[in-house]
């Protein structure tokens, strides 16, 4: 089997014949990858799907079809780009412009034939309802705009909405993606950052309008969000939203129990990645863990985040030795 097609069967509640995929879905911290080179990795000339390719992994790109901010919108570290409607009005054309989407289209048409022939998996990125204003306003200033400025958080939602439907009529003629991930991170290690009535009034009206042109391609859709997400999984399954990651261990997340749960739920992530710096033993303890969800359809295993830099070289080559043992057990 190639690797989109291990990926898509999972997603689509199959058995890959082989074995289930092997998926890094976020890059490794830079730091991480420093400390590998200076124990022998060769990194020089190799693009990330390069290394996930070198390691045996089953290669993710991603596809970001999220509005950017514009140079003069870059605030000082701590400060929010945006304070209020005058300043959202100012940044207005610029976030929603057809040239960030003329980039995806174009970032498409270069991965179109890898994912033809099934050598990667494609991954799109499309901004959140939670995390698009946050990333305006700031942390602090978000959470009282619920309060304070609502009209202007429907506001920003209201654009984003229709920027990400035009972004996928524009993008997916030319690929359409194996999975669409909505970054949200709308929870902590204590559970949710709003209220499931301010969800519901908030994000819900805007998913519901985005989320039918992805279905209508056959598109798996999934939300991105750190934290202890155990309580917000109704919410999501309200909207249409068909699974979440990375199901951070530290955070309190028990994948075993949310599977039992949900059943059909789609996971990727739950691999506690702070066992990889504590030897094989450890490493195949949390494998063991995780084989009944393994076995149990619709998860994707990964690393619950992005690999951190406590990991060896050594430590992850053996990661990655059990992964290949465990991924194959658990069709076997």
């Amino acid at each position: 089997m190639n690797s989109r097609q291990r990926f898509l069967d999972v997603l689509n509640g199959r058995r890959p014949a082989d074995r289930l995929p092997m998926i890094e879905w976020a890059a490794w911290w830079n730091l991480t990858v420093e400390r590998w080179e200076r124990e022998g990795l060769h990194t020089a000339g190799r693009t990330y799907l390069d290394l996930q390719e070198d390691f045996g992994l089953d290669p993710m790109t991603f596809l970001p079809a999220a509005p950017t901010l514009p140079e003069f919108l870059h605030p000082a570290e701590g400060e929010p780009a945006i304070k209020n409607e005058q300043d959202y009005e100012r940044a207005r054309p610029y976030l929603f412009s057809d040239e960030i989407i003329g980039k995806a289209k174009a970032s498409a048409m270069e991965m179109r034939a890898r994912q033809a022939r099934g050598e990667i998996v494609v991954r799109m990125w499309l901004d959140g309802f939670f995390w698009f204003p946050r990333k305006l306003l700031g942390i602090e200033p978000h959470l009282y705009a619920f309060y304070d400025q609502p009209a202007l958080m429907r506001r920003m939602n209201d654009d984003l909405a229709e920027f990400s439907i035009r972004a996928i009529e524009a993008i997916f003629p030319v690929v359409v993606p194996d999975m669409v991930g909505f970054a949200e991170d709308m929870s902590y290690n204590n559970g949710p950052m709003l209220s499931e009535a301010q969800f519901m009034e908030f994000l819900a009206p805007y998913y519901r309008r985005v989320i039918p042109h992805l279905k209508q391609a056959g598109v798996r859709v999934l939300t991105d969000s750190d934290g202890d997400i155990a309580l917000m999984v109704p919410w999501l399954l309200s909207v249409g939203i068909e699974g979440i990651y990375p199901l951070e261990r530290q955070a309190g997340v028990d994948l075993v129990d949310l599977r039992r749960k949900y059943p059909e739920f789609i996971f990727m992530g739950g691999y506690d990645k702070m066992v990889m710096s504590r030897g094989e033993a450890a490493m195949r303890a949390e494998f063991e863990r995780l084989l009944p969800v393994m076995r149990s359809g619709r998860y994707v295993p990964s690393v619950d985040h992005q690999t951190p830099p406590g990991v060896s070289l050594e430590n992850y080559r053996t990661y990655l030795r059990l992964f290949n043992e465990y991924a194959s057990k658990a069709v076997s």
